[in-house]
């Protein structure tokens, strides 16, 4: 077993992210997509029976065995928050003098590089922290178990405090799609030129800003410069808020003073109230046990996923229909990709980060994803006739719980066709948001396809569900059956509800 689990630790940071970051730098050799795609796989699409997923069962067991490593290894200690017996819980703020305030600022201050000194306006801080937004803590620690990992992975490589992490608390909740009323977007929440001038790509399809690895790269680069502007941490999170140049007018206003609480007076309201946040949330991180606050137990963990490098452009959409990995989840590993597209581009190097079994699932089926989504591409609705009447147009209003993928199901159309037909740049929607949809059956042109047909004149069968099977390899086990007409014929809008051993109704 001990070989077992060294050969996992050998496989997990030798071909894990050695091999990512391999990827990345290699400039890819297929200018052409076709070129990529080998006979074999092509062949699957012509034998519709042998469309499963590849599993690797020894593969798998690997992960999970060094999987197991990690849980048990202490680099999850900074973010799970378990209460040691012998610890003094304070569940009242009446129990949090003043005193033992002031015992722990002292220990925090010597245990970090920070000026972290007792002050009444802290105090107040930490005290309205804990009463009014202690219910939203334990959904910052949530996502602080997936970032914070990551995030001190950078801090330790730019020899920066990694306390430092907080900041991304203060500054976005740990949102990487948190955008400020000043345009400032991501979990560091970087301006556009800031993001620019630290090599941050914006464009139609991408914000790196809201990439979290490559933002907190940036992050790291843009704080060590203030501090060696500074050379306090203090005043440097202070210029990070407001800037250098208002850190500088303070210092001359103050005369010449360069301690933090000396010049405050003379910053920005805002970056007044920045830094003391800042110290407030150090405080509650560092003493979550002894006010019982806890991550919520279903936390993603960083170190369950992983990154691999596309060799075609691919939507969510596809990855959902051939990985069975639900679009949220997509969402939230992959922030930065604005139109929910993972576009390739030649002498890019835009990668795709999933759960570690399903990095496995796509590196064992990369080219059948892609030539799946060659015949996606190529059956793309085309723009409505002209002489469609407009009586055949309905108004969808968008309900809690409703996204762009699953109405766009419901009715039976594409989700590039719902963003055509009501100019949207992105898929995000909100509540009570009215969509023109033209639906399927108001199309010139019918198809043999529809879901009428096949209730009226197929017979159902029943299929059940393998470990390795998606939608998309269930519907081309049959002739003429689309993942739309299993998700009707089952009433599934959501990739959950597709697992090993469940009965599908199927009409062929």
């Amino acid at each position: 077993m001990k070989n077992l689990i060294y050969i996992a630790f050998l496989l997990f940071f030798g071909f894990g992210f050695s091999q990512t970051k391999s990827e990345a730098s290699e400039p890819d050799k297929n200018e052409n997509t076709k070129e990529f795609l080998s006979d074999s796989a092509l062949l699957f699409f012509k034998n519709p029976d042998s469309l499963v997923l590849q599993i690797h069962s020894d593969a798998m067991l690997i992960d999970s065995l060094w999987m197991n490593e990690l849980v048990k290894s202490p680099l999850y200690d900074t973010t799970q928050y378990v209460l040691e017996d012998d610890e003094i819980l304070v569940t009242d703020l009446e129990d949090l003098s003043t005193n033992l305030l002031k015992e722990r600022l002292k220990y925090l201050n010597s245990k970090t590089p920070f000026k972290i000194e007792y002050n009444p306006h802290l105090e107040q801080v930490i005290r309205s922290y804990l009463q009014k937004r202690k219910s939203s803590l334990s959904t910052i620690m949530e996502r602080a178990r997936y970032f914070f990992p990551m995030f001190e992975e950078h801090l330790a490589k730019y020899n920066i405090p990694l306390e430092l992490k907080y900041l991304a608390v203060v500054e976005s909740a740990l949102n990487p799609n948190a955008r400020s009323r000043m345009g400032a977007t991501g979990l560091w929440q970087f301006m556009y030129q800031t993001g620019k001038l630290y090599n941050l790509e914006v464009s139609s399809y991408i914000d790196e800003r809201s990439d979290p690895y490559r933002a907190t790269e940036a992050a790291c680069m843009y704080l060590e410069n203030l501090y060696q502007m500074y050379g306090d941490w203090s005043l440097a999170l202070a210029a990070y808020n407001s800037g250098p140049g208002n850190v500088s007018k303070a210092i001359r206003r103050s005369g010449g003073s360069t301690n933090y609480w000396n010049i405050r007076k003379y910053l920005p309201r805002e970056t007044a109230a920045y830094v003391p946040a800042f110290f407030a949330t150090l405080y509650i991180f560092e003493f979550a046990n002894d006010h019982n606050l806890k991550s919520k137990e279903n936390a993603m963990s960083y170190y369950a996923t992983d990154t691999v490098q596309v060799k075609r452009q691919l939507t969510f959409g596809q990855i959902n229909e051939t990985l069975n990995v639900d679009i949220e989840v997509l969402k939230f590993l992959n922030p930065q990709y604005k139109l929910d597209i993972i576009p390739y581009i030649k002498d890019k190097n835009y990668t795709l980060t999933l759960p570690i079994k399903d990095i496995g699932n796509f590196v064992s089926n990369e080219q059948l994803i892609y030539a799946y989504a060659d015949i996606e591409d190529a059956k793309q609705e085309k723009p409505i006739p002209e002489f469609i009447e407009m009586s055949s147009r309905i108004t969808h209003k968008v309900k809690s719980g409703e996204y762009l993928g699953k109405i766009a199901a419901k009715h039976g159309v594409a989700e590039s066709s719902l963003k055509r037909w009501n100019n949207l740049k992105s898929t995000r929607l909100q509540i009570g948001q009215k969509l023109v949809i033209y639906p399927k059956n108001a199309h010139p042109v019918v198809s043999s396809k529809t879901t009428s047909t096949k209730k009226d004149k197929g017979e159902d069968t029943y299929y059940i569900v393998k470990l390795g099977d998606s939608l998309w390899s269930i519907a081309k086990r049959y002739s003429n059956v689309s993942v739309q007409n299993i998700k009707e014929w089952n009433n599934i809008w959501s990739v959950k509800s597709l697992k090993p051993g469940i009965k599908l109704k199927i009409f062929n």
